[in-house]
């Protein structure tokens, strides 16, 4: 049976769906960015004259963290990561989003797939990660078949 679960302390998804799901001994994260729970975003500044400064490597690292909270509030944590896709608003952020991600992945952790899209649901936003993560000693259980 699945379980769907909305994380205390993390951002209020921004529609009809849960932080996380538990299901067949994975969970399988909501697509994830840098927003914080009081709606302002990690890696956004904007002087007072109302330029707009963001910055990928500092929303990379906060994506990744709140990845990291979610998994942990349901048991696992990002060594147990097995698949992630990214979205990139601009492919010129590639080379920052891939520096910070080497800061807690190598060729051992998950899979990964990044694609480049239009939009994200906020302009401030350049980046959101979805994963899929084993919880520990679930590759352990047997079948009963």
């Amino acid at each position: 049976m699945a379980e769907a679960h909305l994380v205390a302390g993390k951002a209020t998804p921004r529609g009809r769906f849960p932080h996380v799901k538990i299901a067949g001994g994975f969970v399988y994260v909501s697509g994830t960015s840098s927003r914080r729970p009081d709606n302002t975003f990690e890696g956004v500044e904007v002087d007072e004259l109302g330029v707009t400064n963001l910055d990928i490597r500092a929303q990379t690292r906060a994506v990744i963290e709140n990845i990291r909270d979610l998994l942990e509030a349901a048991g696992a944590g990002l060594e147990d990561l097995v698949q992630v896709t990214t979205y990139l608003v601009n492919m010129n952020d590639f080379g920052g989003y891939n520096e910070v991600y080497g800061e807690y992945f190598d060729h051992t952790g998950p899979t990964r797939t990044t694609v480049a899209v239009h939009q994200l649901p906020h302009p401030h936003l350049l980046i959101e990660i979805q994963a899929v993560a084993c919880l520990p000693g679930a590759d352990d259980r047997k079948d009963d078949a």
